[in-house]
Parts: C-alpha cells; sequence; structure tokens
C-alpha cells in the first residue's frame, strides 16, 4: 500500500467516525459525489483536497500523517525461517540493523563496505520480508514495532551469544555514558514479576528514546546497546555446596 492510499484508507475511517459522508466531502472539496467516490479509489488527491479533508476532520496534516502510520500494522517478532535468513547474509544482517535505526541508503553505502547495488539487493530483501517497505526514491518504512523481539532462543539470540555477547561485555564500562551493574538477592516470584514489569518499561523508554533520536543528524547517532537480563541464579561454585533437597513426609 502506498502513503497517499493509507492516509486515504485512514481520512476514510475517521469520516465514518465522525459521521461524515461522501456528499459531506463533496460539499466540502467543490465536487460532485461521484468524483468524491472515483478521488478515493484512484487516489488521484492534491495538496489542497488533502488539507480540505484534514479541515473536515479538524486535524493537521502532521496528525493525519501520524494516525495513518500509527494505523500500519506492524511486526513484533519473526518467525524461525526469517530469523534464519538475517543471520546467513551478515551484509544482509548490517543493513537490516541499519535500516531499524533509521539510516538512509546512502548513509549506509557512506559508512560500509557496501556499493548502492549490494545495498538496495539487501533492502529489496528486507521488503520481501515484510520488515520494511521501500518507497520511491530508495526511502525506508520500518515494519516493525518499536519494542520488537527475536524468538526466544532462536537464532538471532543465538548470533549474537557467538558473536557480540562477550564481545559487549569484555568493555571497561568507565566511559562518562557508559555503566553497568550487577546485583544478587533473594526475591520471592512475586518480586521478580514485579521488576521484571520494571525493565519492560525501561526497555520501552529506551526504544522511544530512540525513536526520538532519528530526528537528528546521523553523525550525532552513535550505537548503543543495552542488556537487561533477569533470572533466578546463583553462582556455580555456590551451587556445587547445596545439599540435595529433602523431601518432606
Amino acid at each position: 500500500m502506498t502513503e497517499i492510499q493509507q492516509l486515504l484508507v485512514t481520512v476514510k475511517r475517521l469520516l465514518k467516525a465522525s459521521g461524515l459522508t461522501y456528499r459531506d466531502v463533496a460539499k466540502a472539496t467543490n465536487l460532485s459525489e461521484a468524483s468524491v467516490k472515483r478521488l478515493f479509489s484512484t487516489g488521484n488527491l492534491s495538496l489542497n483536497r488533502l488539507l480540505k479533508l484534514c479541515a473536515m476532520l479538524d486535524m493537521t496534516l502532521t496528525e493525519l500523517t501520524q494516525e495513518a502510520e500509527a494505523s500500519v500494522p506492524r511486526l513484533s517478532r519473526l518467525d524461525e525461517s526469517q530469523e534464519a535468513e538475517l543471520v546467513s547474509d551478515q551484509k544482509l544482517l548490517l543493513v537490516a540493523v541499519c535500516a531499524l535505526n533509521h539510516w538512509r541508503l546512502a548513509d549506509i553505502v557512506e559508512h560500509y563496505w557496501l556499493n548502492e547495488v549490494e545495498c538496495l539487493h539487501r533492502l529489496l530483501r528486507l521488503d520481501r520480508m515484510r520488515l520494511i517497505d521501500l518507497l520511491p526514491g530508495n526511502r525506508i518504512r520500518i515494519n516493525v514495532t518499536r519494542d520488537f523481539d527475536w524468538l526466544p532462543g532462536g537464532p538471532i539470540e543465538g548470533y549474537f551469544a557467538c558473536h557480540g555477547r562477550d564481545d559487549f561485555l569484555s568493555g571497561a564500562f568507565d566511559g562518562n555514558d557508559e555503566s553497568i551493574f550487577f546485583v544478587h538477592g533473594m526475591l520471592t516470584p512475586e518480586a521478580r514479576k514485579q521488576f521484571t514489569n520494571q525493565l519492560r518499561k525501561l526497555r520501552r523508554q529506551f526504544a522511544s528514546l530512540h525513536d526520538e533520536s532519528q530526528h537528528t543528524a546521523i553523525g550525532e547517532r552513535h550505537g548503543t546497546a543495552m542488556l537487561l537480563a533477569l533470572r533466578e541464579w546463583e553462582p556455580p561454585a555456590f551451587h556445587e555446596l547445596r545439599r540435595p533437597a529433602t523431601s518432606t513426609p
């Protein structure tokens, strides 16, 4: 679906919700009702008429665009075959990460050893996988949610475990904007559940800041990673000293 088609779908939905008909649109745009129906079916919409539709809905064009964007179904998780395809090609995985971080094709080619043809080929693969829509002018529209999840124990997590986790944790974490915390305590299952909910909120906040940062120049944004982990655990050396649990008669 093109951007203008998505806008028109959103306009029709909002008109219906507001109790407005094609006849009302015809009066507001100085068109016949038949012309309005044809306009919605063909998508042949001028900016002036789109602004009149926005006025009917008491919205700005920016608000309408945001509403249309929010209504697009987004992926929250891939299946195993899609994840496996991503990790099968390191350049595809790189382009996917860049695209999901709001990089343009030109940005990727400028910063990595990929030419435009290689990059475009991978963007088209991502389009077929429905991670993105590749729009005219090689613009990229992301089709995944902000808090996109990898499959537990899936190919992406496996790739990170083999190729990223140890490297990430080997850092000194002593920079001005770096930090690492390790805490250990004894919590009830309910307490762990409460804390897990707090971690999910923190993850959503990270995703929100990531979205806000896309509006700055590419040179002012830097790859930033955060690892959140929580599970029932004790050091292996402690576990070896545990007595076997005794059953209660």
